[in-house]
């Protein structure tokens, strides 16, 4: 090996340990040395989330008593997002399983047509995906 790539490789290789073992042993924190410092307290972030979680329901009953509608609670509010985001999770898998299947088919009657071929049913399409069925 070349001796001034050796030098150099050493050279990159001392820097490297030196700024870790300078990080690791100088007292004090990196947001010491910046003067960093947080701009709310943890104490005032907890109450501005409960403040906008009062608005929210304030602005849904709003909207709710402009409807006829009883007002809800907090926790029938969040028991209602929970049912809500629970019955979306299944649908939209089976919405996006069947948009697939669709896309597929499209894309292997588009290629049977360039060949000639007739083009095949959904039907057939899922048997042959399921091994019951050969492909036309």
């Amino acid at each position: 090996m070349d001796p001034l790539t050796l030098a150099i490789f050493l050279i990159v290789g001392l820097s490297f340990v030196g700024i870790i073992l300078l990080g690791l042993f100088y007292p004090g924190s990196g947001a010491e040395q910046v003067d960093w410092k947080q701009t709310r307290s943890p104490e005032l972030e907890a109450s501005n989330e409960i403040d906008d979680l009062a608005q929210m329901e304030s602005a849904v009953n709003a909207k709710r008593r402009a409807r006829g509608v009883a007002e809800i609670s907090h926790r029938e509010l969040k028991a209602e997002i929970e049912g809500l985001v629970a019955e979306n999770e299944g649908s939209s898998d089976a919405a996006l399983a069947a948009e697939d299947l669709r896309q597929m088919l499209e894309a292997r009657n588009a290629r049977r047509r360039a060949r000639g071929e007739a083009e095949e049913s959904l039907e057939d399409f899922e048997r042959s995906l399921q091994g019951d069925g050969v492909e036309k």
